[in-house]
Formats: structure tokens, sequence, C-alpha cells
């Protein structure tokens, strides 16, 4: 049975994963406000981000699932073993690190220069509708071109992410993502402008380099960490010409793809809807993305961190067949996700507007595009608790070396998802945002199948993992929601009554003293109701968020 220094070990990981995402969920934040103000939904940012799909796509992926599911129990095992006399420690792990890195940098140039080189009939199966406006399609055609040397930054990027966090350090590797949105922020600011001023193409070309630049950054800044750890070139130049004799790789090799597919059920459902979106207006394209951005703040800080934070500690645990501590560290994750995610999911429901109002309405982002944007954020938040559960689900597969059945999983969830999709569009003839719907009940299969199957499949693991005590913490955690939801939204609309008449309180101080009245009083509802009902996560979560907040010079980097 496990105990409260492993629960510790799992919080203490995930606190720091947590602040180093909870940095760079802000900035991307930031990084989007600059975008709305520049390019609201217009034809260049509905553009831009059908040609950012598919390599942010391929960054969601690598970044926060895949590589990491496959890679980290390999180097975690790796990091264990002694190398030849004399050899300094984790020798045999940064073999396997560089054939690893070797082997995916020949892979992904390769697909890389392909992409650039069929960029067009690639760009046509998922923006072909855009056909339809002059100069469109040529652009989506264009920037996507300019961004496909981000996927090899990202995908070593991903791979060193792993090594870091299975050696124990969790911060930088969750914080090279910020480097990412400062670069795409100093894009819009200097070199979009520059753009426009100076030559003769269009300024979003600015953001389509900045983004290159941000996936060499977040590259480059862990690489130097691993180096400092004692990675040494001259074990790159041992497996250079026989990287698939090194333990370890074929086994990650073998684990990535059906990885990639098992992880992407989520991406692939955004994927869909980019499609789908296409057909569905201009601005269609822009408005979901907005939406979708919010909702990486609560998955990123929470769903991800817990992730990355307890994969490690599970393929640790189930080698030593201590099959109550891996049911314990999921059953710890699940439940500290949920009692962020589910109220956060609430408040995002009741309080969309005037956050989309506040963060985005500038510029040329109209009231309009705001409107339409809250609508895609309030179908998405409702299965905001579902996307972090899988996230969190899906690695407890790869750990166990099942990577089969959530591949099997995947697939048909996006092909439910596509199914709505075009029920929703087509035959029912519903607006753009019942594609955030269908997106939230696709997650919400997903991390049912998923549950039951351990439930079934591992009793010794997880039947106390789901149990009656589980059960009704989660249910305690809905009732929780539904209170922040409704009270979240009287407070705003008791602000809205009360600065109508104050002539002084206009605009965006309107909107933030909604947005922060709001997270106010659902914060005390949230801890008041929680202490009521004796839920012990709210006590973990506030030391979560605590570390993040106070305890900066303690972290690991």
């Amino acid at each position: 049975m496990s105990n409260p220094d492993q629960n510790q070990s799992v919080r203490k990981s995930a606190t720091s994963m947590g602040t180093a995402t909870l940095f760079s969920r802000v900035l991307g934040l930031m990084r989007e406000q600059v975008f709305a103000s520049l390019f609201g939904a217009s034809l260049a940012a509905d553009a831009f981000n059908v040609a950012f799909r598919i390599p942010n796509l391929l960054r969601d992926l690598f970044a926060e699932g895949a590589m990491s599911a496959a890679f980290v129990p390999e180097f975690s095992k790796a990091t264990v073993k002694k190398g030849q006399a004399g050899e300094p420690p984790f020798t045999e792990a940064f073999r396997l690190l560089f054939a690893v890195l070797w082997i995916l940098v020949v892979t992904v140039s390769t697909l890389s220069f392909l992409g650039m080189l069929f960029t067009a009939p690639i760009a046509e199966i998922y923006a072909s509708s855009y056909k339809a406006v002059p100069g469109k399609f040529e652009l989506v055609v264009s920037l996507t071109r300019i961004m496909f040397p981000f996927f090899p930054f990202v995908a070593m990027a991903a791979v060193i992410m792993g090594a870091l966090n299975s050696l124990g350090y969790f911060f930088l590797p969750a914080f090279a993502p910020v480097l990412f949105n400062v670069a795409s922020i100093f894009a819009g600011l200097l070199l979009c402008p520059w753009i426009e001023k100076h030559t003769h193409y269009p300024p979003i070309y600015g953001m389509a380099i900045g983004v290159v630049l941000g996936g060499f950054l977040q590259f480059y800044a862990q690489w130097l960490q691993i180096r400092k750890l004692g990675l040494k070139w001259k074990l790159f130049f041992e497996v250079f010409s026989r990287p698939f004799q090194v333990r370890g790789v074929k086994t990650v090799l073998l684990l990535l793809i059906p990885g990639t597919i098992g992880l992407a059920s989520t991406q692939m459902g955004i994927l869909i809807n980019s499609i789908y979106a296409t057909s569905a207006g201009a601005g269609a394209v822009s408005w979901m993305n907005y939406a979708f951005r919010l909702m990486q703040f609560p998955i990123g800080v929470f769903g991800v961190s817990l992730a990355s934070a307890t994969l490690p500690a599970i393929a640790r645990k189930y080698a030593n067949q201590d099959y109550k501590g891996v049911g314990f560290d999921l059953k710890k994750s699940l439940q500290l996700s949920f009692v962020v995610n589910g109220p956060a999911a609430a408040g995002l429901m009741a309080v969309g507007l005037p956050i989309v109002q506040m963060l985005f309405e500038h510029g040329r982002f109209s009231h309009f595009d705001s409107t339409q944007t809250a609508s895609a954020v309030f179908w998405y938040a409702l299965g905001l608790p579902f996307y972090s559960m899988v996230k969190i689900l899906v690695p407890v597969f790869y750990a166990l070396g099942k990577s089969r059945f959530p591949v099997i999983v995947s697939f048909f969830m996006v092909a439910i998802n596509a199914l709505l999709n075009h029920v929703c569009l087509f035959v029912l003839h519903f607006p753009f945002w019942s594609l955030a719907l269908a997106t939230s009940v696709s997650a919400l299969g997903n991390a049912l199948v998923l549950s039951l199957f351990l439930y079934r499949k591992y009793p010794q693991m997880f039947s106390f993992c789901f149990d009656r005590q589980f059960f009704i913490t989660i249910s305690k955690q809905v009732v929780i929601s539904g209170a922040v939801g409704f009270f979240s939204y009287q407070t705003v609309e008791l602000v809205d009554k009360l600065t109508k008449s104050m002539f002084f309180m206009t605009g965006f101080w309107i909107w933030s003293l909604e947005v922060f009245m709001a997270v106010g009083i659902s914060f005390l509802v949230w801890l008041g109701i929680g202490k009521l009902l004796k839920i012990q996560e709210i006590e973990d979560s506030l030391i979560f968020f605590s570390k993040k907040l106070g305890r900066f010079k303690r972290i690991k980097v």
C-alpha cells in the first residue's frame, strides 16, 4: 500500500511542473491577446490558425503525450542500469537518449521536407473550402510551408523533456514553452509591423516565423540543461552507426506510433473541428481557436502536469510490482484533477463572455467575435474534466505496456467526433459551436471507456481506485461545480447591473470587475463547500497552488 510520502512525491513533481506550465499558459494567453489585437478573426487570422493546425497538432501530441509515454518508461529503467566499468552514472540512459534523438531527427526532418514539398495537397485536405475566397487558400499554403520546420525542433524537445523528467527535473521542461510564447509575442509586436512596413509580404508571415523561432528556443533551453547533467557527444558517435542496437530503442519506437494515435483523440477532434469550421463561415476557425486556448489553462496546469509527474512514478512502481502504489497514484491524480477542473469548467461556462471580452476584445477583435468565441468556450468547457482525465489515463496504459487498447478507443472516438460534427453542422444545421460540443462528448466517451477497461482488466491495481469512495468524492465535486457555476453567473449579473449606473466604468474595466468578482466569489464557494463536505483534495490543491505561488526558490531546475 502506498504511503503519504508517495502522494507527496507526485504532488511535489506536479507542483513544479504546474508552476512552469502556469507561466507558459499565461504567456500563451498574452500571445493570443497580441494576435487578436493585430488580426482579430480576419482572413489572415483564419489562414494562420488553419496553417498552424498541423505543426500545433504535432506539438501537442509529442510535447504533451506520446513521446513521454513511449520514452520515459524505458529511459527510467536505463537510469538504474550500470554501464561498463568506470563509466559515469546514467551512461546507459544517455546512449538511449542519443539513439532515439538520432532516429527521430532523421525521420521528422524527412517528414518536414516532404510536408514542405507537398504543402498544397495537404492543405487542400483540411482547407479546400478556402479556395472560394481569393488568396485565402494560397496564404494557408505559404504559412504552412514556413511553419513545417517547427516539427523537428518540438520533437527533439519532447525527447529531452522526457529524459529530464525521468532524472527528476520538472520545472525547466515545463517552462520551455514560455520561450515559444515569448518568441511569438516578439514576432507580433516587432516582426509583423516591420514586415508590413518594409516588405510586400503580409504581416501575418511574422507570426509564422515566430513559431519556428519559438520551437528552436524550446529545444535549445532543454538541450543546455541535459548537457549540464553529463550528456557527452562521444556517446552520440558510439551509437551513430547502430542506433537500433541500443537497448530499449526498439521498445520506444514500437510504442511511439501507437502511443501517438492513442493520445490523439482530443487533438484529432480539434483538427476535425477545424476542417468542419472552414465550412462554417468566416471567422469560425479563429473563434474555435481562441476558445480552446482558454481550455489550455486548466488542462495544462493540472491535467498535463499531473500526467507527466505521475507517469515515471507509475512506471517504476509497476516494474517493482507495487500494484497498490500504481492504483494509489492514479486515484490521487484523478481526484486532484477533478477538484480543480470541475469548478473551472463550471466557471468558464458561466463567465465565458466577460473573460473573452477582457482578454481579447481589443484592436481588430470585435464584440461579435467575443460573443461567438464565448459560445464555443461554453461547449468546450463542458468536456474540460474529461480532456484532463484522458491526459492522465492514457500514459498509464503505456506504463503498463498496453498500448493497443487506447489506440482502438482513440480511432473509435475520432470517428464518433467526425460523425457528430457532420450531423450537427450539415444535418441539424446547428451553428459552429456544435463542433465544440461534439469534441466534449467524444472526450467523455474516451475517458469512460479507458477507466472501465482499467477497472475490469486490472482489478488488483485499480479496483480500489474506482471504488465507492472515489465516486462519492467525484459526486461532491459535482455539487461544488454546480454551486460555483451558479454563484459565478449571479455575480456577473449583479456587477453588470451595478456598473450600468457608473458612467466612468466602461469596457475593459467592467469586464475585469465581473471576472475578478466572479473568481473571488467562486473561490470562497469552492473552499467553503469543500470544507463542509470534507474533501481532502481541496487541501491538496491549495498546497499545489501555494507552492507554485510562494516557493519558486525551492524548485529544482
